[in-house]
């Protein structure tokens, strides 16, 4: 009997450790936060991108597709931030959710030059599975300060003025 209890006891156990969570986003154990790590996507145009730099940088991550009028209409704000505020510590990051992706986005990119990545979404972000969660209306923005928490959120276009503010305060923390 007691030889029996030992071996259930050991088989659960065995068990119980084999059902750890395991994280949906490579490398997401430790390390950058997983708004960071969702913008390990691809790029299209002129501006490079490389994820693992936005560590320790108030960024600004707008999500987009190119028939949005009021997304296009809000490039120049995004631009202007960028000039403004990059050299401080501060990136604007483009992240498209046009369904056929790099097709329709690449020339987009390539045609605007903006000074900011664009990135291509995958799947998951499109789904709502992303730490972003669910994008219901474009253009929708998140601002995420040093540690790559998000500080701000909104949808629609916001003023330059406003968002100027925004990302002054979390450059000076």
């Amino acid at each position: 009997m007691r030889r029996s209890v030992l071996a259930v006891g050991c088989a659960l156990v065995l068990a119980l450790a084999g059902c750890r969570r395991v994280p949906e986003t490579p490398g997401a154990t430790l390390g950058p936060s997983p708004y960071l790590r969702e913008l390990a996507l691809p790029y299209v145009g002129p501006t490079p991108h490389d994820w693992r730099r936005l560590s320790g940088r108030v960024v600004m991550v707008a999500f987009f597709a190119t028939w949005c009028f009021p997304c296009v209409a809000e490039l120049p704000t995004l631009e202007a931030l960028q000039k403004e505020y990059g050299p401080q510590g501060f990136q604007v990051v483009l992240v498209g959710l046009d369904l056929d992706g790099a097709k329709t986005l690449a020339p987009f990119a390539e045609q605007y030059a903006l000074n900011f990545p664009v990135l291509v979404s995958d799947e998951r972000i499109q789904q709502g599975r992303s730490a972003f969660g669910l994008i219901p209306a474009l253009p929708a923005t998140f601002l995420l300060d040093k540690e790559g928490q998000v500080a701000g959120a909104w949808q629609g276009v916001a003023s330059h003025e406003d968002t100027s503010r925004a990302v002054e305060k979390l450059l000076r923390r």
